[in-house]
């Protein structure tokens, strides 16, 4: 009787397969469940999986039992053969995909201040913002990428009083210099701008506002070129002081006011946010009068929503940690789904140089900025490398490293396999063995086992790109890139692409064409170069 009910479930399961196509019903009946023959190997045992897969051997070249409940599955190399005539078919289009369903996506990055240049650690979050928004393109997903900066408040001022000290200072005047102001070279451009302009008709002016507008406006021009040394451009600028000019701000207070979530306390507004998940109450204005940053970030994540997009992606870096908590808690508790906000916080950027940390810019500012960084490395390599660790790590920049133009540096080892490849069908060509029509290339002659790993390197990059993008994890790209280049540098050093057997030729010709429009189509998800030759 046992038997009897376990084969009725074994019959059970088999039926469903059938329903949902994963066999036919031929192998009704062809299974059994038997005692085993030895102890230790359960009381009964089916040979159900090996009979349902046995037929299929257009895909499955053999199946094997694996343990308790696993069955491995040997593919036909024929499989692995037919992907690339689908990577070479699809050319430039191959890894992407639909799968976003146009799902509208806002994407926020960079957000610095318009106070100075920008620095490595923005940088880092640069890239990593605009990576992760070129996954989200390339996976079907319709992306803006958005700057979120404030041009008020009290940096802003300190920025102006700055300025206006290095103008007096420029000019031979007595100054009084602020406490906690901006001491980079950048500041003493600006001021000597400023006399250029105006001499020194500003010298008794006693409002900061022309010399913080006159800073703004260098500083965003300049903060704007570089982004755009390292191919980032934006979709859209937010202005935080605009939340105030349009009282989305106050209409925020209002509206926690008016669901029993805010209220009056030493002469502050709290945010009661223990009835909303938080471990206590948190002030978004101060008994001042200011704002805390809690309040504008809620009213900009609300209005996010209100502009319709369906996920809101915010890259911040870790020194975010503890104010991302009370942010969307206050989005959930103005109406709002919180699930709809993904943050990946990254980590601090440190530059090594000869095994020491690089601590201080030579030239504009306190810390080392992009821009002196691009200038030394490079956009190519400055990119590859702040997508080299999760972003939750950590990174190291080793400057000597990034600077080398060997195959020793990381960039140039993927980017020379893509130069190598590209001059093989040039080589080719040249002994007189052509590609010839795609659909008749002899890819049956790719058997060897080196052959067929990059075959299956190249079958999993759309799910790659799917898995990278949706997880927002940009430094998976990068770990693929390094590990098909080594693949197929190994493979050429033990293999003549170009040899007597035209046949043979005209297919390993053919597997450079999928593994070259490969490494090209990734390299250009992270906004990295493919160049011809090196």
């Amino acid at each position: 009787m046992i038997k009897t009910r376990l084969k009725t479930l074994i019959d059970h399961c088999f039926d469903q397969g059938v329903e949902a196509g994963f066999w036919s019903a031929a192998a009704a009946g062809g299974y059994s469940l038997d005692e085993p023959k030895h102890a230790g190997q359960g009381d009964l045992a089916t040979n159900l999986a090996m009979v349902v897969l046995a037929p299929h051997t257009d895909l499955l070249e053999r199946v094997e039992v694996a343990g308790p409940g696993f069955v491995n599955c040997y593919l036909n190399k024929t499989v692995w053969q037919s992907v690339l005539p689908e990577v070479c078919a699809n050319e430039a289009t191959f890894g992407r995909s639909d799968i976003g369903k146009a799902k509208k996506v806002l994407v926020e990055f960079v957000s610095a201040n318009p106070t100075g240049p920008l620095s490595v650690g923005h940088g880092r979050q640069a890239v990593l913002g605009d990576a992760i928004a070129g996954l989200l393109s390339a996976t079907g997903h319709q992306v803006t990428r958005e700057y979120y900066y404030n041009d008020a408040g009290r940096q802003m001022r300190v920025l102006g009083e700055s300025t206006r000290a290095r103008y007096l200072e420029a000019l031979g005047l007595p100054f009084t210099f602020p406490e906690d102001g901006y001491q980079g070279q950048y500041i003493r451009d600006i001021a000597q701008a400023l006399i250029e302009e105006h001499g020194d008709g500003l010298k008794d002016e006693p409002e900061v506002t022309p010399f913080k507008n006159k800073a703004e406006r260098v500083i965003f021009d300049d903060i704007n070129t570089t982004l755009h040394r390292l191919g980032i451009v934006f979709d859209n600028y937010y202005n935080e002081h605009s939340l105030y000019e349009n009282g989305l701000v106050d209409d925020v207070v209002a509206s926690l006011r008016e669901k029993g979530l805010a209220y009056d306390q030493d002469g502050a507004v709290w945010f009661k946010g223990t009835e909303c998940g938080l471990p206590q109450d948190r002030v978004i204005i101060k008994s001042t009068g200011e704002p805390t940053y809690r309040l504008p970030d809620m009213a900009y994540h609300r209005e996010k929503f209100k502009r319709g997009f369906d996920w809101m992606v915010d890259i911040f870096g870790s020194d975010h940690i503890a104010t991302v908590p009370d942010v969307l808690a206050g989005v959930k508790a103005l109406g709002y789904d919180p699930s709809k906000v993904t943050v990946v916080l990254h980590q601090f950027v440190t530059l090594l140089r000869d095994g020491q940390q690089v601590k201080m810019s030579t030239r504009k500012a306190n810390f080392v900025t992009v821009d002196e960084l691009l200038d030394e490395v490079g956009a190519d390599v400055a990119r590859f490398f702040f997508l080299m660790r999760k972003a939750d790590s950590q990174l190291e920049f080793d400057l000597d490293l990034a600077t080398k133009t060997s195959q020793e540096n990381p960039v140039y080892y993927v980017q020379y396999a893509h130069a190598r490849l590209h001059s093989i069908r040039r080589q080719a060509e040249a002994k007189g063995v052509v590609l010839g029509s795609l659909a008749d290339a002899p890819v049956g002659r790719l058997t060897l086992d080196d052959e067929i790993l990059l075959l299956k390197a190249m079958a999993g990059f759309p799910g790659l790109v799917q898995g990278a993008a949706l997880d927002l994890a940009p430094h998976r790209l990068v770990f693929f890139l390094q590990d098909l280049a080594g693949q197929f540098h190994s493979y050429y050093n033990k293999h003549r692409i170009v040899s007597e057997d035209e046949e043979l030729s005209r297919a390993r010709l053919w597997l450079a064409m999928g593994l070259r429009i490969v490494l090209r189509n990734g390299l250009a998800l992270i906004g990295v170069s493919a160049p011809e030759s090196m």
